[in-house]
């Protein structure tokens, strides 16, 4: 056996060069929460006699649950197709029972904002917009109610890790927005503790239209979902793996047992 493989770290490695099997070091999380979007939720597009679009949350193809069936642990699906983070606020979580006891998780992945940003064009905001003491107060921007989030789950689950999804390139007139938005969340990794990025805008293939002629058909195909769950398990194990002592204790979020109190 050669153990380098396992502790050696190349500093010039970027999250996406190595593609794990088996969910890597996310297997670490026996509770993995996934909040988001239709991309969440392995949406299908079908059309009717009509030709008429029709959307279905398939969500045993969602990434979320290639993860579960990757790495063995338990993962829910907190989504919806059309979700954004003001609603998931005011009125999803909560008539979902989702906010209870017995659906918090060890982490949560978070993976919301083309509905909001793109789609409703709603103001992007940043960190100023942030009540640390009382979310209730955020400013009703997308980075607000997207905080929002975040601080009630540090409330119930206070040691959960939270993994932060940026948009992708798409190679056309939305990347800048892209871009910005990728800029925002990295400032809330910094804002919140226990909080990573994982940052498909710079190290993920561009969603142009060679990645969507082969993995899209409106939504994401079956491979599509595939894919990327394989690059969020990668990058994941990827930030664990760069920064062990983070995730030492994983094992007792949401437990009061401790080895040493965590920074």
């Amino acid at each position: 056996m050669n153990i380098e493989q396992f502790i050696a770290l190349d500093p010039n490695e970027k999250p996406l060069d190595r593609m794990v099997s088996n969910g890597g070091y996310c297997s670490i999380f026996r509770t993995i929460g996934c909040i988001g979007d239709s991309l969440a939720s392995g949406e299908f597009e079908s059309r009717n006699d009509k030709g008429e679009k029709q959307y279905h949350d398939f969500y045993d193809y969602s990434w979320g649950q290639v993860m579960a069936r990757d790495t063995g642990s338990k993962v829910y699906n907190f989504s919806r197709g059309g979700m954004t983070a003001k609603e998931y606020m005011q009125s999803f979580a909560s008539a979902n029972g989702f906010w209870e006891k017995d659906k918090l998780c060890q982490a949560y992945i978070i993976a919301l904002g083309v509905n909001d940003i793109i789609g409703q064009k709603q103001e992007l905001g940043d960190i100023s917009d942030i009540d640390k003491d009382n979310y209730e107060n955020n400013k009703p921007t997308f980075i607000g109610y997207y905080a929002q989030i975040i601080q009630r789950l540090k409330q119930l689950q206070p040691r959960a890790k939270f993994f932060l999804i940026t948009l992708p390139r798409y190679g056309d007139e939305n990347d800048a927005i892209s871009k910005n938005f990728r800029d925002r969340l990295d400032d809330l990794t910094k804002f919140f503790d226990r909080t990573y990025l994982i940052d498909l805008f710079t190290y993920a293939p561009a969603y142009d239209k060679a990645f969507c002629d082969r993995f899209f058909l409106g939504h994401m195909t079956p491979t599509g979902y595939v894919l990327s769950a394989k690059m969020i398990e990668s990058y994941i194990d990827y930030i664990i793996r760069h920064n062990e002592k983070d995730f030492a204790q994983a094992a007792f979020i949401g437990t009061d047992l401790y080895y040493e109190n965590e920074d």
